[in-house]
């Protein structure tokens, strides 16, 4: 009894890493639902289950909207695979939708392309003009959805593998919870309907947590080198004016308010600076870039010098994932025009580098081996910010290195688009106190 449990401590110990030298768990496909594990000396193969396909049926709409729109929300949404503000991508199997006129199989059936219009990939569907369903009368919908899942490969105290299936859901799979004795050694994702896993699926892990830069030497940290009016204040237990600005990640209607990364933020400094009283301020504006700010007239809600420079606050942290469409040259140009404001009015700079969006909308085809942000505004804000001695906040490397920690990071996306989550708004958060370390 006593040679089994010690062997099972070596297993765990070889599959931590504990050991010098020792790798993480491999992971290799071995059939089309079967996952091939190697730890240490122990192989196994294990199957996973496929994805949870939803049925629904006679799911009413008080109305349906036209059939127009951006591609990612035309029409109305269907509300099974509906994340937030929109249909995830992928989700709906297509050719099962049905719309009738009431509930039920004898009810008037609705002819797609000529009544209404489906978005197959981002699951909208909407009515089309001169066609039976008018702009006021319900309709009833029926399809078949898959849910994502993230199941994770544990190593079990008595040194065998196994799977442990995840909760599904329609955008933010969670990992499962593991069992007393058991390690995670990696994780098997399944992003909604998929026919067959391939290698894109698959995230051993690699490291379990960012590996945060070390101590820089007394008076050396970013806050001392760039943030030194504020940093001062800080620590003479002063008062601090923060102001948060940026987009819909920003505002962040979709949260609760304590989970956004600028409360995040504030919480965690006034625990590194209990004496000083810090306030947080926020100017967030769902949809918009730097550039739509500064270009709002007088007396606008959102007007840039009223909004924002008026309040003259210490510091000031911008977020734009909206401004990623700037190559490097637009981002020196308009960058550099809003340092020259903010140096007018005495406030000191921290750039937050975005989060990673969907893939296609990064130009990436999948979830690992991306810890090179490849978008040219994430280059350009690192130029600008050596260049002008600005404070960088570099989430970016937080989020691209998620899948080494065995999590793909769309997962964290609660519009399956855009929009993070309370993990991936802690990011943010790290990343700006990072600028703290000493």
């Amino acid at each position: 009894m006593r040679r089994m449990v010690c062997a099972a401590v070596v297993w765990v110990a070889v599959c931590l890493g504990i050991w010098a030298g020792a790798a993480p768990a491999k992971m290799e496909l071995a059939g089309a639902w079967q996952v091939k594990v190697t730890c240490g000396e122990q192989t196994a193969v294990l199957v996973v289950d496929p994805p949870d396909m939803v049925t629904v049926v006679d799911e009413a709409y008080e109305r349906l909207a036209l059939f127009q729109g951006p591609e990612w929300r035309r029409g109305t949404p269907l509300l099974g695979p509906k994340a937030e503000a929109c249909s995830v991508a992928g989700a709906l199997d297509p050719a099962t939708l049905v719309v009738r006129a009431g509930p039920g199989a004898t009810a008037q059936l609705f002819e797609r392309g000529k009544d209404y219009q489906l978005e197959p990939r981002w699951a909208g569907f909407g009515r089309l003009e001169g066609g039976a369903i008018a702009a006021d009368r319900p309709v009833y919908a029926s399809y078949r959805y898959a849910m994502m899942r993230l199941d994770s490969v544990v190593l079990k105290a008595d040194g065998s593998l196994a799977v442990r299936k995840g909760v599904p859901h329609v955008a933010t799979p969670r990992q499962p919870e593991i069992g007393d004795g058991e390690t995670r050694v990696g994780n098997v994702w399944l992003a909604g309907r998929v026919e067959r896993l391939t290698d894109d699926h698959l995230f051993p892990i690699l490291e379990h947590a960012y590996p945060e830069p070390k101590s820089a030497p007394p008076g050396a940290s970013a806050a001392e080198r760039y943030l030194p009016k504020t940093l001062a204040k800080l620590r003479a237990g002063q008062p601090v004016r923060i102001l948060a600005w940026g987009d819909s990640v920003t505002e962040c209607v979709y949260l609760p308010f304590q989970q956004k990364w600028q409360e995040q933020f504030a919480t965690r400094l006034r625990a590194r600076f209990p004496d000083a009283s810090i306030v947080m301020l926020s100017e967030g504006w769902g949809g918009r870039t730097t550039t739509a700010f500064r270009k709002e007239p007088p007396g606008s809600p959102r007007n840039y010098a009223e909004k924002v420079l008026a309040l003259k606050p210490d510091l000031i942290v911008s977020e734009f994932i909206n401004d990623a469409y700037m190559n490097e040259a637009a981002v020196l140009e308009n960058y550099g025009a809003i340092l020259k404001d903010f140096q007018r009015i005495g406030a000191e700079w921290v750039i937050l580098t975005p989060h990673y969006a969907r893939p296609d909308w990064m130009g990436l085809t999948r979830e690992r081996e991306i810890d090179n942000d490849p978008r040219p505004y994430v280059r350009g804000l690192r130029l600008f910010a050596e260049n002008n001695s600005v404070a960088l906040a570099d989430a970016s490397l937080r989020w691209g290195r998620l899948w080494r920690q065995g999590v793909p990071y769309s997962t964290l996306l609660v519009n399956a688009i855009n929009h993070p989550d309370e993990r991936g708004m802690a990011l943010f958060a790290d990343a700006l106190m990072a600028l703290f370390q000493d």
